[in-house]
């Protein structure tokens, strides 16, 4: 063998010797090595990650307090309710009986009575304006129900009483309740189809498309709650009173016992719950 040849062996060992033990030193240096401080806040970025938190803290509140509230019963009111219609809320007529319902319902509550039979809708205003607002301070009155219409409807030819008269009667009675800041709830005109005398298809358009017109106002936020009665009173024929809810007379127009305590009992339900 050439005597050369032990000595490259040799350094290639040494060598890789030395490789070995600097990959060693090397692994070894990087694990001992220490980590980095961490850097150090700015004033600024204090303030920032303060505000952010104290903004968390907010959110977080302000959620709880939207469920707790969502949770809670809703808070009870006494009322006193000013009633506006015609012979359907005139008492001394035989109507009125949806207001006993609500006595009955809301017992420290009150329900005034401004229903005069024959009214229309511009007498109606009329009476609103005379009657009702001078009251409004002196009995507290913070509510009023609007319910009427019929009598304008057979009456188109007679005295001019179009949907669009109705309509703007409506309106300014709507708008000067909600000037007094009362608590508006409208009704719509009942079935009167059994008014054979007075009811034809074109009257019964008419009424359909004025009730659809209160039931819309609830939608533009003039009215608080609209009540649809004529709906809530039809059976089969949805131009007709139920049999049931007739009055005994059956005249076709007026409702009797039984449709005034469903009407009443709908009231309580849609606008009156949190009555005392």
């Amino acid at each position: 063998m050439s005597p050369i040849l032990p000595a490259l062996l040799l350094t290639a060992g040494c060598v890789l010797s030395a490789c070995q033990r600097t990959k060693a030193g090397d692994d070894s240096a990087s694990r001992e090595k220490p980590a980095p401080p961490p850097a150090m806040e700015s004033e600024s970025e204090a303030k920032i990650r303060v505000a952010n938190d104290e903004k968390g803290e907010a959110a977080k509140a302000t959620e709880t307090e939207a469920e707790t509230e969502a949770l809670a019963p809703p808070q009870r009111k006494i009322y006193v309710v000013a009633a506006l219609g015609d012979s359907i809320t005139d008492a001394r007529g035989g109507g009125g009986v949806y207001l006993d319902v609500l006595r009955e319902r809301c017992p420290k509550s009150q329900f005034l009575n401004f229903g005069k039979g024959g009214d229309m809708t511009n007498q109606m205003r009329r009476r609103f304006e005379t009657e009702v607002v001078p009251q409004i301070a002196v009995q507290q009155i913070n509510a009023l129900i609007v319910y009427g219409g019929v009598n304008d409807l057979y009456s188109d030819l007679t005295a001019g009483r179009k949907n669009d008269k109705i309509e703007e009667d409506l309106t300014k009675i709507y708008q000067l309740a909600r000037i007094n800041s009362l608590k508006v709830v409208a009704v719509t005109v009942s079935p009167w189809g059994g008014f054979t005398k007075y009811w034809n298809p074109r009257r019964g358009q008419n009424t359909q498309l004025l009730n659809s017109w209160i039931l819309g106002q609830e939608v533009t936020g003039l009215v608080d709650e609209a009540v649809d009665s004529f709906a809530l009173l039809s059976c089969g024929d949805p131009h007709v009173l139920c049999p049931d809810y007739e009055t005994r007379f059956h005249d076709g127009i007026h409702p009797g016992k039984q449709g005034h305590t469903v009407l009443g009992e709908k009231l309580v339900e849609e606008a009156f719950s949190d009555c005392l």
